[in-house]
């Protein structure tokens, strides 16, 4: 990167921008949607400065990097140590020795063209303070108590902000100080609340429509739009509410406003909050602090006694912190803390284990807590600069003691350094756990930005890295251009390959003795893959990692986890927001065990006539892509290969006379023979869309129009449309004849080269638009509740189906003739489809005068797209590393664990112990309680006859009612005796495969029965499935 970008501002102020001056959305696409275009613009005029570039300092380094800034400096000269690869992934073993900003500048380059990245000048950061004043942000990572009072307080009464952060170990800590009066402009992130209004009372109650639940708080703000009386409402400023009830708030007084007549729309107003930071050597001595594990109240205050005992004790041994698990250093330690913390206002209570593990672990370098206060130093970097999102005011400590190992010894003897890039994990858990998480065989599904912090904290921890170890990754993805601004391990060079095959081989560049540890794979896991990861391959693992953003996949894995036995850590991201699940066999529920929500989806009633919020357009517009781009191309191309498809496919459909109307028109009367067709045919359905439907829908029910009731027919969710007429100098109306040419013409693959906006307004001046007349005999339906009045309208009279399919070419006439459908692609810019959709949507906004979305909102709600933003991914990673280090301990006490969820923009922080799996218990031999769990055990037996099978469980206490596999029943107590007899000396594989017809594939080397019994009671009871192992086959 060329020195002149750097150093000429008028550059630097552009550097998130591309070539057209716009910032690059194919890159920034999926943040754009956590953080906006204005946060952005904000964080692409800011310089950051980061100090110390240990493992946490570059985390941070990283995650501003690929968030985009206008330039990002770093500075270290401390020479690299051996012990600095326990977490800092972009040093080389051949570069201990170096300064370690010298070596990280260029590494740290390759993330974002967009951020010039550059080492401080300075020899010492504290000599010149005033070097600092070039920096909108500070943060101290790796700096000595003394150095980060003097630049702190220097940074505070010079407007600068500050980010202090340090790691001990599984003990991190974060101060933030953005000095008087910080601007916060949008303290959640979360979108306007809106909604419409039913009624306004003359004590300023306002009503919301048809029991929405407005879910507003006192003190939101709201302003009013469309209401028609209270003169002046509509232009008032935000309205202060306060909370009468899920469905009412209220405004406070109104009597100055005209009576309420009807209709109206609140939109929530998000307020600044204004902050007042105070410098960091006040915070010092009265700590406000952020919990962040309620569980441990009382820990941030003994934690900020024992962060400055540490540097105190530092200061007395020349930089040394203690050493790890040293005796006679903890002691010293816990009196230096106990002198401070008799000096504090308010005293804490020192634990003195929690105390002495501080000291132990002083040395310790563990790359998750680099991860977890990496990816909350950066996001708060980025809070300061973009006024978006609320801070942290002003400390947050956070500690992980229950990732400690109980099932291997730790003293000063295994806890000291062995000269190895493990030391900083070795000071924390000692030299036997190092060994036995080096043997660990893991699988991680998905490679994409949670896979790949994974991967990387993977290679720093050393995870599988030992004779025995392996990491298996699959990702069935390639590489896209929108994936290089959070999924790290990716570079420009690698768009295109394959995400599991680039992540492998970067991680093993991180560390070499990783090198032919990993095995990368390109296959989906799921019911179609299990001759690729048949049963031996689960056996093998010792756990399973999820890195997937869908639910189907995710439920598949976690089946296979709770069949195989095996721990699953799971979690995910949405914007600033992260969860993590530890699933143990036989402790804790599954991931299945609980669903989300389903996908909010829209009355088809309210799409088709009614809409009034523009997620109803996008969703319309949406559905009239596929209707006219892809649902046609595919009946004509069944049309044209299956034979007699319409005397067979047509009559199961049930849709006759729509699906033939379709042939028709895509084969005979409107069927393009050159581009100009094309054009004419958008045109066409411009028309029909958006003047031709809606004067019917107002022929139908005219503006004035009254309901059965004698209410307004046009009120409340329902707004009255009005036609639109074709201009060709707006945009959105030549976008969609635009876009809709190019897709049609797309289908028929008609070429368009040479084709310029000339041709479509010379083809559009000289087209004839038939004028429109609405048709009497045209039903609607008026509300959700009412029955169709289409509904039995698409069975036509044979006589008329005859006549369309008279019209159709014999499919032989045709032969070697398809059309090609358009498949929904949201991330190429060039290929017309969120451009259609955005044109499609906002006309039809236009009709219903909703406010429109740019293409940009319109792309995030068409595409579903998932916001994304590296700070949470590397958070939410190094928590699910912290609960990996207690699953490779083998710790069974669920208390142990935690299940995290987290909001980086409140900032919210919420662990709780994972839910206990279901328990059930049934009464056997001798009225003898047998405790069984649901979720995870099972009966396991032999390929045994029928007979012996009954007689084993009757021993177990349980008299079988029920035998079934699959679909087949197997047996039945109440089956005749003539139908047992040839059933009981069966062995149970040859039964499954007698009664279901279907002989048992090779490679399958077990057989799921589901049983129904009785205990000795003759009581029902639920009780475990039952698994028959077939053994090996001859």
């Amino acid at each position: 990167m060329g020195d002149m970008q750097i150093d000429d501002p008028a550059a630097a102020a552009a550097d998130l921008k591309n070539a057209d001056g716009e910032i690059d959305e194919s890159l920034y696409s999926r943040q754009l949607y956590v953080l906006g275009h204005e946060a952005m613009k904000r964080m692409g005029l800011s310089d950051i400065l980061v100090v110390g570039l240990r493992g946490l300092g570059v985390e941070i380094a990283k995650n501003i990097a690929l968030a985009g800034v206008k330039s990002l400096t770093l500075y270290d000269p401390k020479p690299a140590t051996l012990a600095d690869l326990s977490s800092q992934f972009f040093l080389h073993p051949d570069d201990v020795g170096k300064s370690r900003s010298s070596v990280t500048v260029a590494r740290v380059s390759e993330l974002n063209p967009y951020t010039p990245i550059r080492e401080h000048p300075a020899a010492d950061i504290t000599a010149d303070l005033s070097l600092l004043n070039q920096y909108k942000v500070v943060v101290l990572t790796d700096t000595p108590l003394k150095d980060q009072i003097l630049i702190a307080d220097y940074c505070h009464a010079n407007g600068i902000y500050v980010v202090i952060t340090d790691t001990f170990g599984l003990f991190g800590s974060i101060f933030t100080d953005f000095g008087k009066n910080f601007t916060c402009g949008d303290p959640t992130g979360e979108n306007p609340l809106s909604g419409i209004i039913a009624g306004i009372d003359e004590e300023g109650v306002v009503t919301v429509y048809d029991e929405t639940r407005h879910g507003l708080e006192d003190g939101d703000f709201v302003s009013f739009q469309e209401v028609e009386g209270m003169d002046g409402l509509n232009d008032a400023a935000p309205m202060k509410i306060s909370v009468k009830g899920p469905y009412t708030f209220s405004i406070g007084d109104v009597s100055k406003y005209s009576p309420y007549k009807r209709g109206g729309i609140y939109t929530q107003v998000k307020m600044p909050k204004i902050i007042d930071f105070q410098p960091f050597s006040e915070q010092l001595k009265k700590p406000e602090h952020v919990i962040s594990d309620f569980a441990k109240f009382d820990r941030p205050a003994q934690l900020h006694v024992g962060f400055q005992a540490l540097h105190v004790f530092a200061e007395k041994h020349g930089g040394e912190l203690p050493r790890p698990h040293h005796e006679s250093d903890a002691v010293e330690f816990l009196k230096i803390a106990e002198e401070i913390n008799g000096q504090q206002e308010e005293k804490a209570e020192l634990d003195e284990k929690v105390m002495k593990e501080l000291s132990y672990q002083a040395r310790g370098d563990l790359a998750p807590m680099g991860a977890v206060f990496g990816g909350l130093a950066a996001q708060e970097v980025l809070k300061s600069v973009s006024g978006k999102f609320n801070p942290i005011v002003q400390w947050l400590y956070l500690d992980s003691l229950e990732s400690l190992p109980e099932s291997v010894k730790r003293s000063e003897e295994l806890c000291k350094p062995l000269g190895t890039r493990y030391d900083g994990q070795i000071a924390v858990f000692g030299k036997e756990y190092q060994e036995k998480l080096s043997n660990i065989e893991e699988f991680l599904v998905g490679a994409g930005a949670i896979g790949c912090e994974m991967l990387k904290n993977w290679a720093m921890m050393g995870l599988g890295a030992g004779p025995e170890g392996k990491i298996h990754v699959t990702d069935m993805d390639s590489i896209e251009r929108s994936n290089l601004n959070r999924q790290f391990l990716f570079r420009p060079t690698d768009v295109g390959k394959l995400k599991s095959d680039c992540a492998a081989e970067a991680v093993q560049a991180m560390n070499p003795d990783l090198v032919g540890k990993i095995s990368s794979m390109k296959d989906r896991v799921g019911n179609d893959t299990e001759h690729i990861f048949p049963e031996d391959f689960w056996e093998g693992l010792h756990g399973v990692t999820n890195a997937l953003d869908n639910v189907e996949a995710r439920t598949y894995v976690d089946r296979r986890c709770v069949f195989f036995r095996k721990p699953l850590l799971d979690s995910g991201t949405l914007g600033t927001k992260g969860n993590t699940q530890v699933v143990l066999p036989g402790i804790t529920e599954s991931y299945s065990s609980s669903q989300d929500p389903p996908e909010q989806s829209f009355p088809m009633c309210t799409l088709r006539s009614f809409p009034n919020r523009i997620e109803h357009t996008i969703a319309w517009a949406k559905d009239l892509f596929h209707t006219y781009f892809a649902g046609p191309a595919e009946i004509v191309n069944l049309y044209l290969t299956q034979s007699n498809y319409l005397a067979s496919a047509l009559k199961q459909s049930g849709n006759e006379k729509q699906t033939l109307e379709t042939l028709r028109d895509f084969l005979v009367t409107d069927k393009p023979l050159s581009f100009d067709d094309c054009i004419a045919w958008a045109r066409y359905q411009f028309e029909l869309q958006y003047n031709n439907a809606i004067q019917q829908l107002l022929y139908n029910f005219p503006k004035d129009a009254k309901t059965s009731s004698g209410s307004d027919f046009w009120s409340g969710p329902k707004r009255a449309p009005d036609p639109i007429k074709f201009d060709i100098n707006d945009a959105t109306h030549f976008g969609f004849i635009k876009a809709g040419a190019c897709l049609h013409a797309f289908n028929y693959k008609i070429n368009t080269d040479g084709v310029t906006n000339d041709t479509y307004v010379k083809l559009l001046d000289r087209l004839i638009i038939p004028d429109f007349k609405p048709d009497p005999g045209v039903k609607i339906q008026a509300n959700d509740s009412d029955p169709d009045p289409n509904a039995n309208t698409m069975s036509a009279a044979d006589e008329d189906l005859k006549k369309i399919a008279n019209m159709l070419p014999p499919p032989k006439s045709l032969a070697g003739f398809e059309l090609t459908p358009v498949e929904f692609e949201k991330d190429d810019d060039t290929n017309h489809h969120i451009d259609f959709i955005t044109a499609a949507s906002n006309l039809r906004a236009e009709n219903y005068k909703i406010p429109t979305a740019d293409r940009h909102k319109t792309k995030f709600i068409a595409g579903k797209i998932i916001p994304a933003i590296a700070t949470t991914t590397a958070l939410v990673t190094g928590l699910v590393n912290l609960e990996l280090y207690k699953i490779i301990d083998g710790k069974t006490d669920i208390e142990q664990y935690k299940n995290g969820f987290i909001n980086l923009a409140l900032p919210f922080f919420g662990f709780s112990e994972p839910v206990a799996s279901p328990k059930g218990k049934y009464t056997g031999p001798g009225g003898k309680e047998v405790l069984i769990d649901k979720l995870w055990d099972r009966f396991e037996v032999e390929n045994v006859t029928l007979q012996e099978f009954l007689d084993d469980f009757k021993g177990k206490g349980l008299d079988i009612g029920m035998i079934s596999s699959g679909v087949s029943l197997l047996y039945a107590s109440f089956y005749p005796p003539a139908k047992l007899q040839d059933r009981l000396p069966l062995k149970l594989s040859e039964l499954v495969a007698t009664i279901s017809r279907k002989a048992i594939p090779d490679h399958q080397k077990n057989i799921i029965l589901e049983v129904t019994a009785e205990d000795t009671t003759e009581e029902d009871v639920e009780i475990p499935y039952v698994m028959v192992k077939l053994g090996k086959k001859a």
